[in-house]
């Protein structure tokens, strides 16, 4: 069923808009769609029902109402549930997911050695022989599998961080999402130095990659293209230059890693002599359309360059507990200016893409840390899963007005650990109660991709399946391969 008009209507209702107020809350509230967009949003009446009921005719679809044909206004059910903003992943990667659970309890470079690169690097050798056996590019299982993940957790928009391997997957990739609904801007990896030796660039070749993308890509559906040099550590000052300039002449945003880890973050500034952010500015690439991930090892100088040049941040609490890289000055940005979203990073490093789970790491760490409970309260780490990152990420998504892209979630309020819900606590019980899983349906560019719990645009069977065989095949490979010590100061050791 793909009907021009949606309505929507459900027990309470987070518009997140600045029309409304960021913190408005709605009892009994409606999200009417036309087409893609947004065209209504408010309290339930019923007159309003019998209006739009009216003027729909058999050109609307009721969420959550069999009924088809011939509706009146007792057709439309008030869902048991809160609807708000699709989340938006400001910064994750989308070839991760078979790697849950492997290489644990490593920091990041040794991960990124065990388990990134040896998967990334047994695709590609064996790419051949997996299309073979699957009938589909391997590549595209994983990054398919990726976008089955956001939809499972509310995820409507993602910046993907296309690193390693992955950047000669881009068409992969832009089909996976073509196939799922949903937005993505792909940030296409760089290295050429610290890092594998065979996957590194010259910048004229990361240029000329960027140019055949764009021109492949540039006009595909709800997909951007933009420049993403993995690491500071791993892109030298010359290539990171030269995509910077591509990124400002093309009017696009720029994506890069900083500072994540801090054994890495105090080898670079022995062997360069600035700090990640120090080099990024002495390059002359931050400014408020460059976002850098993670920036968890700081000095006040950093803070300071970032708050001056209104470079944005995407923390990532998730990834950076389990990898024990520490966890940025969250605080101190936000009160200097700086602006910070929130995200998850892969599933490889977070092993989930739960962006409320993300949303309440970020604020328990916080509260505990400054030993203040008062520390991103539940409404503002809910805006920095929805409306902040959509305004870092340019897209017009992140709040329900009119006009704005119609993506949304509705979170089922029946379960036991979302009961009681009420309107006073319905933002607090998101955050500290809710386990991810209760994403009910998922509307993405005004199309749904969800259904009562049913994915309509992938077979989640079928992915589900191929993941586990490859991640089955990933275990083998690695027994026969040789470590390499190919990432950062690693290369250096043995």
């Amino acid at each position: 069923m793909n009907r021009k008009y949606k309505l929507i209507r459900s027990r309470l209702l987070l518009p997140l808009s600045e029309e409304l107020g960021l913190s408005t809350r709605i009892e009994d509230g409606y999200v009417l769609i036309d087409g893609e967009k947004i065209k209504e949003v408010g309290e339930y009446t019923p007159e309003v029902g019998e209006r739009i009921v009216r003027e729909g005719g058999n050109d609307l679809q009721v969420i959550g109402s069999e009924k088809e044909g011939d509706l009146r206004e007792e057709d439309v059910p008030c869902l048991n549930g809160v609807v708000l903003p699709g989340f938006v992943k400001a910064h994750g990667h989308d070839h991760e997911s078979p790697l849950i659970g492997i290489a644990k309890d490593e920091p990041l470079t040794d991960w990124l050695d065990h388990a990134v690169n040896v998967f990334t690097g047994f695709l590609n050798e064996n790419a051949e022989e997996l299309t073979e056996r699957f009938g589909d590019s391997a590549n595209l299982i994983t990054y398919t599998k990726a976008r089955l993940d956001d939809i499972y957790y509310g995820i409507t928009s993602a910046l993907t961080h296309h690193c390693n391997f992955n950047k000669y997957h881009v068409a992969e990739l832009v089909e996976a999402n073509v196939r799922a609904g949903t937005k993505i801007i792909i940030a296409v990896g760089s290295q050429d130095r610290n890092y594998d030796p065979r996957i590194l660039d010259t910048p004229e070749e990361a240029v000329k990659r960027m140019d055949k993308y764009t021109a492949e890509f540039g006009d595909r559906e709800r997909t951007w293209i933009i420049p993403g040099p993995d690491q500071v550590f791993s892109n030298s000052a010359e290539m990171i230059k030269a995509l910077k300039k591509w990124a400002r002449a093309h009017g696009t945003l720029f994506h890069m890693h900083s500072s994540e880890e801090p054994n890495t973050t105090a080898w670079f500034y022995q062997q360069y002599l600035y700090s990640p952010v120090g080099y990024l500015q002495q390059a002359g690439v931050l400014d408020d359309m460059t976002i850098l991930a993670h920036q968890v090892n700081n000095t006040p100088v950093d803070l300071d360059i970032l708050k001056e040049t209104g470079t944005n941040i995407v923390h990532n609490p998730l990834a950076n507990t389990i990898l024990g890289s520490g966890m940025p000055p969250v605080i101190e940005m936000l009160e200097m200016g700086i602006p910070v979203a929130i995200s998850t990073d892969g599933s490889g490093s977070s092993d989930s893409q739960n962006m409320l789970s993300a949303a309440r790491l970020a604020s328990q760490y916080q509260k505990a840390f400054h030993k203040n409970a008062r520390l991103l309260p539940a409404q503002q780490v809910l805006e920095m899963v929805t409306v902040v990152p959509a305004k870092m990420l340019r897209l017009n998504t992140g709040m329900l007005s009119a006009g704005r892209d119609a993506d949304l979630v509705l979170i089922d309020l029946r379960r036991p650990n979302l009961t009681p819900t009420r309107i006073d606590n319905v933002v607090e019980n998101l955050i500290w109660a809710a386990d991810g899983s209760e994403v009910r349906w998922v509307i993405a560019n005004g199309k749904l991709l969800k259904d009562d719990y049913r994915f309509l645009t992938l077979d989640e069977e079928k992915i589900k399946d191929n993941i586990r065989q490859l991640s089955e095949l990933l275990i083998e490979y690695k027994k026969s391969h040789q470590e390499i010590k190919a990432t950062g100061a690693r290369q250096k050791e043995g």
